[in-house]
């Protein structure tokens, strides 16, 4: 019985072990062929800034003389895009942490704060819950604020 099993459970072992290191050696293969299209001025400007103006212009209310506007959006199409442009906001923060973009410990740390707090507004455009994507808004903000305090080029501060 002892050989019987041993005769079954050997190649499958085989196979599970050639498996794994397929799927190893395709991960470093992979990683080895990726190459950047933007730097991290145009990444900023063409990527991020744009799909963080959706997140921030979606989010609160506008009050003046005339009354109150609220930004959330009023239909599933806005909603969606609200999710659309939080999703990039998210995968921004993966591609700053890119080893050829990646300036320090401090970086990563950001960059994973953006993804985590652009997660917070996937699922609240997901829930269309204004008030969670305000505050998944506002926590972008804080990423953004304190990168830029440590990273940002002093010539390329608009504030």
């Amino acid at each position: 019985m002892k050989k019987i099993l041993y005769v079954l459970v050997s190649p499958l072992l085989l196979l599970l072990a050639g498996c794994g290191q397929d799927s190893a050696t395709s991960a470093t293969d992979i990683s080895a062929k990726y190459q950047p299209v933007t730097d991290i001025r145009e990444t900023m400007l063409w990527i991020l800034e744009p799909a963080s103006d959706v997140l921030w212009d979606s989010a609160g209310t506008i009050i003046t003389e005339e009354g109150e506007r609220e930004l959330a959006p009023t239909t599933d199409e806005g909603w969606q895009h609200v999710i659309n442009s939080a999703a990039i906001v998210a995968e921004t923060g993966n591609l700053l942490m890119m080893p050829s973009r990646a300036v320090g410990a401090d970086w990563v740390e950001y960059s994973a704060g953006l993804t985590a707090a652009a997660t917070m507004a996937i699922t609240a455009a997901q829930n269309q819950d204004s008030d969670a994507l305000f505050d998944a808004g506002g926590r972008i903000y804080q990423v953004c604020k304190a990168c830029h305090s440590q990273y940002l080029v002093e010539s390329e501060r608009s504030d």
